[in-house]
């Protein structure tokens, strides 16, 4: 349930980020000294936000491959251990479906 809580705020940051930019370029035209401080402040912002959702994915991709490496390993030391479990939760999801139809 974290990993997509994860990936949505991801996702969710990257359209934060590019409706930010398309912002940012329709009001290049405008000019004046608080319109600068603005847009320098905005633009200050957009690149933390894009190192900062980098650094995310890079984590959120090393804990990934992380936990399939451990998940591999266990399947591999407890094989036998690993296929009744599987077997375990096949027969109860086949309960539950014929019990609804």
């Amino acid at each position: 349930m974290n990993n997509i809580s994860t990936d949505k705020l991801v996702s969710d940051m990257r359209a934060v980020i590019v409706d930010a930019e398309e912002l940012m370029k329709a009001t290049a035209n405008q000019t004046g000294e608080r319109i600068e401080k603005i847009r320098a402040r905005t633009e200050g912002s957009l690149r933390n936000a894009r190192e900062r959702l980098q650094v995310a994915g890079d984590d959120l991709a090393l804990r990934a491959e992380a936990a399939i490496g451990e998940a591999d390993n266990q399947v591999r030391t407890h094989p036998y251990t690993t296929a009744g479990v599987a077997a375990g939760i096949g027969l109860l999801v086949g309960i539950l479906i014929g019990r609804t139809k």
